[in-house]
């Protein structure tokens, strides 16, 4: 299919969404960096970084816009799909972490990309990818039934099936193996998509792209003003820790774009501004931290 639609479509989708987060913030207004890659690099191609940093409601949120083309497609794309290692490529997406200040507003990610690689024989396979996923630091059932059930009607116009599925593919996905701990309440994830076929994959990808922002919004709003200590921010910015260890250690979409020879500022974008390690940390037992790792950020069935 024609990559300048799925590329409007994509650069549509991050002017909306980064304008809302504006809205929410009080207007607050936002850096918008256009950047190119030059022919004398591994990786060509251009994008858009769109951030905003502190804001009375966000510390940070980033939003990328990418498309880039490479001569070999790096090994974290094709952990899948061996037979395409060392294809030329193409690859677009919008990569989006939103950290807020307040430690009741969980931190949110979404990421959807198309990538398209061309074998020796020149017959080009393309597939897309991507989801969204919570982070909260104190948990609430509401937001997190209401995160879910929203990426649920994303999915469901397109099979029953996607939605536990893709589910499951996410609590795989966004766990801290090396400390055997899930990274959020997740949401949804899938990679390597074309059994739709490409129109009615990307159709998919679309609704994924467009509910962001009914997903995450409501509970922007309901959390943004409640009261909080340095307590919860001290618990805030450890578990912020996590995010990054996540990030860097086992995160598919930064590896790529390290590998690939990608933008460096734009792809760690996704890092929190303040962020804190403790050795051998416990929460206080029966404490809202300590029932936040033993009760809510396990796999569990939201809906």
């Amino acid at each position: 299919m024609d990559s300048n639609l799925i590329k409007n479509y994509l650069s549509g989708l991050q002017k909306n969404i980064m304008h809302a987060v504006s809205a929410v913030d009080g207007g607050t207004s936002f850096i918008s960096d256009a950047w190119q890659k030059g022919a004398e690099e591994k990786l060509q191609g251009n994008g858009v970084t769109q951030i905003l940093e502190n804001g009375t409601v966000f510390e940070r949120a980033g939003c990328g816009f990418s498309h880039v083309c490479g001569s070999q497609l790096p090994p974290s794309a094709t952990q899948h799909r061996p037979e395409l290692s060392g294809c030329a490529f193409e690859a677009m997406g919008l990569s989006l972490v939103f950290h807020p200040r307040n430690p009741y507003v969980p931190t949110v990610h979404m990421n959807v990309r198309m990538i398209a690689a061309t074998p020796t024989n020149g017959q080009t396979v393309a597939w897309f990818g991507g989801g969204m996923d919570l982070t909260p630091y104190y948990g609430f059932e509401e937001d997190a039934v209401h995160f879910h059930r929203t990426c649920r009607d994303a999915l469901s116009p397109f099979g029953e099936g996607l939605y536990p599925r893709f589910k499951a593919w996410c609590d795989d996905y966004f766990c801290l193996k090396h400390r055997g701990e899930q990274r959020g309440i997740g949401g949804i994830f899938f990679d390597d998509f074309s059994e739709l076929g490409q129109e009615k994959s990307f159709e998919m990808l679309k609704s994924v792209g467009d509910s962001l922002l009914t997903a995450y919004l409501p509970i922007v709003e309901r959390r943004k003003n409640t009261p909080y200590s340095e307590r919860e921010r001290a618990h805030q910015l450890y578990r912020r820790g996590r995010y990054v260890e996540f990030n860097l250690v086992w995160d598919r979409g930064t590896h790529f774009g390290l590998q690939s020879g990608g933008r460096t500022e734009s792809i760690l974008l996704s890092m929190p501004p303040l962020v804190s390690w403790s050795y051998q940390h416990k929460a206080e037992e029966g404490s809202a931290e300590d029932q936040l790792i033993k009760h809510f950020i396990v796999r569990r069935d939201w809906l």
